[in-house]
C-alpha cells in the first residue's frame, strides 16, 4: 500500500471545485488528532454538476476499486457515481472514499450545519466539526471508531466545547 499523497488529492478537488466535506480520520487530524490515517474521507455533494467536477478532477489519477481483482472492468464516470453512492477508491495519489452519505450525518447538504470552512493547502474547503465528528464516529459504531472518541472527547474538552 502506497502512501497516501492527502496534499495532492485534496489540491486536486479544490482546484476543480469539488463541493465536500471532509469527515474521518483527516478530519480528527484537522481538529488536532495525533492518531494516524491512511486515506480520504469525504462527503460530496450529489448534483448533477458537482458530480462531473468529481469525475473530471480524478480523471487524471485513474481511480480504481479498493480490494477489487485487476482487470475488473471499472470506469469511474457521471453514470457510475449517479447509479452508486459510496466508492472506496484508490488513485495514482492514494486511497478516497467518496460518500453520498454517512450515518449519522446524512448527505452532504444535510451535513453542511455541523461543518466549518478551513484553509487547506490555499484553498478554502469544509470540515465536519469537532462535535459532530464525535457525534459521526459514534453513530458509525466501528471498532476503530470507538477507539478514536476518547481523544476526540478529550479535544473537545480543552476547546471548551466549541469545536
Amino acid at each position: 500500500m502506497k502512501p497516501t499523497d492527502f496534499e495532492g488529492l485534496l489540491r486536486r478537488l479544490l482546484q476543480d471545485g469539488v463541493q465536500f466535506v471532509l469527515v474521518g480520520g483527516l478530519a480528527a487530524t484537522v481538529h488536532g488528532s495525533a492518531r494516524s490515517t491512511f486515506d480520504v474521507d469525504i462527503v460530496y455533494s450529489r448534483s448533477r454538476e458537482n458530480i462531473e467536477r468529481l469525475v473530471r478532477a480524478l480523471a487524471p489519477l485513474q481511480p480504481y476499486l479498493r480490494g477489487a481483482p485487476p482487470g475488473l472492468p471499472f470506469r469511474l464516470d457521471v453514470e457510475t457515481i449517479e447509479r452508486g453512492l459510496n466508492f472506496t477508491l484508490e488513485t495514482t495519489l492514494g486511497d478516497l472514499d467518496l460518500l453520498g452519505e454517512v450515518t449519522g450525518g446524512g448527505k452532504y447538504e444535510e451535513l453542511l450545519p455541523g461543518t466549518v470552512e478551513i484553509e487547506l493547502f490555499g484553498y478554502h474547503g469544509r470540515v465536519v466539526t469537532l462535535s459532530k465528528l464525535i457525534f459521526l464516529k459514534r453513530a458509525a459504531g466501528r471498532p476503530k471508531d470507538n477507539d478514536a472518541l476518547a481523544e476526540l472527547e478529550a479535544l473537545f474538552e480543552e476547546s471548551n466545547g466549541s469545536a
